[in-house]
Formats: C-alpha cells, structure tokens, sequence
C-alpha cells in the first residue's frame, strides 16, 4: 500500500516543528495512542489500540528515524504487531515546507500488512484510516492553536509577542516530534493495507 497527504498548518515550521516534538502533544492527539517512549538512538516504541469493524486490538510498533534535517524532513522505518489481529512493517517520510501564513505538512507512506486486519473489507479499511488521520490532524491543529495562539503583532499591542518555549527544554531532540507522525503513520498504515 502507497498513501501520501498533505496538510496546510496555522503555525511556522518551526512551531510545528517544535509542536510535533513534544511527547504529551503526540500522545494525545494520536487515536488511541497509549505509548510514545524513546528506547534508543532515533528509536521509539509506540502502541495504540486500534478497533476495525469486529477487529480490535492493541499494535505495538517499533521506530526508526533516519536523515533528519530539523526542522524540514526525516525518513523512517516501522514495523508493528497486534496479535492475532495483524502485523504491519513499513517507511514513511515527513516533509515541513514554510508557507507565508504557515506551513505545508506533506508525508508518504509505503507498507504492507497481514493477519486477520489484512482480510477485512478494503472500504472499510479505507474509511477508518481517513477517519484516523482526520482526527489526528484535528487534534493537532487544536493543539498547535493552543501551544501558538494568534498574537496581536508588537504595534497592535506595544509590547514583544512571547517567543515559544523551545521543545528542547524538555531535554528531548528536536526532531522527536517524527516518532508522532510515524506513529499516525503506523496507525494509518496498519488499516489501508
């Protein structure tokens, strides 16, 4: 399977670069995400519990990020497995493009998948993946809007808009924030065999 997508953010590439860095945004705004966690070098373990007409399990998927050129692009591989509901492995790549009210978030995906999730419907596969990017995406526009509200500029206010808290306070690298997408990406890729 080949999906690729592309979203128009309300924050500059380095909000969402940052944004998308930050471990509780992505937990939250994942569906059913229930694990995001570092275990390595540009390694991460990620699980997420996914429901598909009769089939629901928990996926628990492995991570690993490659070229990563903060804050615009990074490449991964992923690989997940849910039981007897399925397995999946896969890449993906992530791309940030500056726009001048935003940014462009444009990512491919390319997998396979088997077990008892592969033999569902391929509609009902397809809906649910949209469904799930759709609700990924709206979590972290509302995310991003909260993290980065829309700021009078200094001559409407007299005073310095507040520059963002840089997600590298949290001691995590900037460009943790891949490991949240490729997890969608897993979640996304796991149901559009």
């Amino acid at each position: 399977m080949d999906m690729t997508g592309q979203r128009t953010l309300k924050a500059t590439q380095q909000q969402a670069w940052e944004a998308l860095n930050d471990p509780e945004i992505l937990k939250a705004c994942i569906p059913g995400c229930k694990k995001f966690e570092a275990t390595g070098d540009n390694a991460y373990a990620v699980a997420a519990g996914i429901k598909i007409g009769p089939v629901a399990a928990t996926f628990n998927g492995n991570v690993q990020l490659t070229d990563i050129v903060a804050p615009t692009s990074y490449k991964l591989n992923f690989d997940a497995q849910g039981g007897v509901a399925g397995f999946g492995k896969g890449e993906s790549s992530v791309e940030l493009k500056p726009l001048p009210e935003g940014c462009e978030l444009n990512y491919t995906v390319h997998s396979t998948v088997g077990g008892k999730i592969a033999q569902l419907g391929q509609r009902l596969i397809d809906g649910v993946a949209k469904n799930m990017a759709e609700d990924f995406f709206k979590r972290f526009e509302a995310a991003l809007e909260e993290r980065y509200p829309p700021a009078e500029t200094p001559a409407d206010s007299g005073a310095a808009a507040p520059s963002p808290t840089p997600a590298s306070a949290s001691g995590m690298p900037t460009w943790v924030w891949a490991a949240g997408a490729v997890a969608v990406a897993v979640v996304i890729w796991l149901i559009s065999r």
